[in-house]
This record gives structure tokens, C-alpha cells and sequence, in this order.
């Protein structure tokens, strides 16, 4: 029989790992094509801002 304190840890571990699993889920969906879009538009508007400098020197 399972004990009343060992039912709330196994209770805490699934919340804890549900918790987990949606935080994957938000970050995967959400926070990292974020991060990736805007520094492939910085790494854009920098060589942009490079060639037009370039031109301007020749």
C-alpha cells in the first residue's frame, strides 16, 4: 500500500515534470525561432551596412 507522503512526492515529481515538459514546449515553439529570426536579420543588416560602406570607399 502506498503511503500518503510517498503519494505527494510522486504527485510533486509529475508536477515537476509536467511543468518541464510544457517549459520545453514553449521554449522549442516560441523563445528559439525568435532568438534565430532576429539574429539572421542582424547578421543581414550588418552585411548590409558593410557593402554599402564599400561602396561609399570606392
Amino acid at each position: 500500500m502506498v503511503e500518503f507522503d510517498q503519494y505527494l512526492g510522486f504527485l510533486a515529481f509529475l508536477t515537476i515534470l509536467t511543468i518541464g515538459f510544457w517549459l520545453m514546449i514553449f521554449l522549442l515553439t516560441f523563445v528559439v525561432p525568435y532568438w534565430l529570426g532576429g539574429n539572421l536579420l542582424e547578421m543581414w543588416k550588418e552585411r548590409r551596412e558593410a557593402k554599402k560602406a564599400e561602396r561609399e570607399k570606392a
